[in-house]
């Protein structure tokens, strides 16, 4: 009996497929982005654990706003667009107020949420944390797009990019359905759809009539000022910033985050005479600056009014100019191109200000520097601001690598003044908004796309707002030192509750709290400082070992003035001081 013999059926050959998840993170890596800022939760858990499959570094928070905070600092300081990641409605609407405030504060930042499904959405049908993020998102943000298909997240991201980057950066939102995460598509395919970014945030060279005008204006002034923002600190032109404040001659003042883009002990540096310079400048020019609330709007008492002044403003924005008074001199382009412009046009024999106001300047500066020292000089019992900031003084000095970050209101204020930075983009603070609360995510940041040591300089009122993030400092082993200025309540610990009753005034905070407990509970170190010199030690030592600290320095509880130095914000306050 013969064998019967079959044949074997045909090999069909199944193209490999890629899904959604892994889309996005190749998208991102495909440019360059290899860190996430993020709180993992439905529907985007499984993200965080492929990015870090993939070699992404995913730094988890315990709030969605730090995360998002941390993300738009890194954005600041490396000039990518720093990613949040969050779950739908409560945690998109935690990143939101990040979002908002990086766009106020032009740092590029992409929030990325997931999100319900449109067809329950738009039906509102009661989906799990049903949100229609994106309309919400809209008014807060640069740009929002939503991807509903696997084959467009390359072109999604690339766009979130894009609009981060471009012009004046900001804050973009990226809405991804949890569906579309799940969904997969030909490998090859997926990987054409991808797109590399190319020059996101191309020069935009200013009009040369633009810069003779603006020369001229300068050339004609009397008392000449520059005010540097933290425009020109994003926009990395450090040199020729620099070169054009000493070859102009001209006196400086650096807004907060711009110090250090000129030592602060330079000789040009007008902080020491703020008041006088505002005041008296005839001609003002405007680096990366707004004249906003910071400026008291180009207006007023401050800058001498009603004497007149003319403005010189570099800005991206054309649509900035004009904004609160008439600029005489719009300069419009990109910080690198039109500082570059200036001193093309300058030539080597720019006339330099006159001696009466360089010398008259100094004079001032010479006069309030002394009673700054005579000040810091001085050892009180318990420490006030001064005493406790002189002692963290030197070891920036020491240290001029190290990132400052800071909040608060008397904490903040006395810090930017006393405090001097030594290097570009040291310094992150509360910026534009004043807001409280970025405190640790900035931090993190910091540590995170830098490496180097963290100075986190905070008033106890504002270390509250995101506190519980010395546990995610302490679990990435962060080289963070964060040092709580304590006296017991917002401002100060000592209002009482005029009716007489048993609950403490709204301002005061429990009496001798221990903020150093928190950072040990985690594992890291905990100090008590009572005076200058063991802050001086705790920090120092900090520093040196690269651990997480947290020095809670006990300040005088009287020490501290309402709203910091700006007081006129409230009213009521305002009203007694009349």
């Amino acid at each position: 009996m013969s064998a019967v013999l079959s044949s074997a059926p045909a090999q069909t050959s199944v193209r490999p497929q890629v899904d959604g998840f892994h889309l996005v993170i190749d998208a991102l890596k495909l440019n360059g982005i290899n860190t996430i800022f993020g709180l993992p939760g439905i529907p985007i858990t499984d993200l965080t654990r492929m990015a870090q499959a993939e070699g992404m570094r995913v730094i988890s928070f315990r709030h969605e706003q730090h995360a998002g905070n941390a993300a738009a600092a890194a954005g600041f300081l490396t000039q990518k667009p720093g990613i949040c990641l969050t779950v739908s409605a409560p945690g998109f609407l935690n990143g939101l107020t990040a979002l908002a405030n990086a766009t106020t504060n032009c740092f590029p930042m992409i929030l990325i949420s997931g999100s319900s499904e449109r067809e329950i959405v738009d039906l509102q049908q009661g989906d799990y944390e049903e949100m229609d993020q994106l309309a919400i998102a809209k008014t807060l943000c640069k740009a929002a797009y939503r991807v509903l298909h696997a084959q467009d997240i390359g072109v999604g991201i690339a766009r979130a990019i894009r609009a981060a980057l471009s012009g004046r950066p900001g804050g973009v939102y990226l809405d991804l359905p949890a569906k579309l995460f799940a969904q997969t598509m030909d490998a090859a395919a997926g990987k054409a759809s991808l797109i590399k970014v190319v020059d996101p945030a191309p020069r935009q060279i200013p009009a040369p009539d633009a810069v003779q005008r603006a020369l001229a204006l300068l050339k004609g002034a009397k008392r000449p000022l520059i005010v540097l923002g933290k425009g020109a600190a994003y926009a990395r032109a450090d040199a020729d910033v620099r070169a054009l404040v000493e070859r102009s001659g001209i006196p400086y003042l650096p807004m907060s985050m711009a110090k250090g883009l000129l030592p602060d002990n330079h000789e040009q540096s007008a902080s020491a005479a703020r008041s006088y310079v505002l005041e008296q400048a005839d001609v003002v020019m405007l680096v990366g600056a707004r004249l906003n609330w910071l400026l008291s709007h180009g207006k007023g008492k401050t800058w001498g009014a009603p004497n007149p002044k003319q403005f010189i403003q570099i800005d991206i924005a054309p649509t900035e100019i004009d904004s609160n008074v008439a600029i005489a001199a719009p300069l419009i382009g990109d910080i690198g191109s039109c500082v570059a412009a200036l001193l093309a046009g300058m030539g080597a024999n720019w006339a330099k200000p006159a001696a009466e106001w360089t010398d008259s300047i100094a004079e001032r500066k010479d006069k309030n520097l002394s009673k700054m020292a005579a000040t810091l000089a001085l050892n009180p019992s318990p420490m006030n601001f001064h005493s406790a900031l002189g002692a963290i003084r030197e070891v920036v000095k020491a240290r001029p690598d190290a990132i400052v970050v800071n909040e608060g209101a008397n904490t903040l204020d006395f810090t930017r003044s006393i405090v001097d930075m030594y290097e570009p983009r040291k310094r992150l603070d509360v910026g534009t908004w004043g807001i409280m609360g970025i405190g640790m995510g900035f931090a993190v940041a910091a540590a995170v796309t830098t490496g180097k040591p963290v100075i986190a300089i905070e008033g106890d009122s504002a270390f509250g707002f995101s506190g519980m993030e010395v546990e995610t400092i302490c679990r990435y082993n962060l080289p963070v030192c964060v040092i709580v200025f304590n006296n017991n309540g917002v401002y100060r610990g000592t209002d009482i509750n005029a009716s007489g009753g048993a609950d403490v005034a709204p301002t005061v905070f429990v009496k001798g709290a221990r903020y150093d407990k928190m950072m040990e509970a985690f594992g890291g170190v905990g100090v008590n400082a009572t005076t200058p010199k063991e802050l001086t030690l705790a920090l120092n030592e900090a520093i040196a070992s690269g651990r997480p600290t947290l020095i809670n320095a006990v300040i005088d509880e009287t020490a501290g003035t309402e709203s910091g130095r700006i007081t006129s914000l409230n009213p009521q306050s305002a009203a007694k001081k009349k």
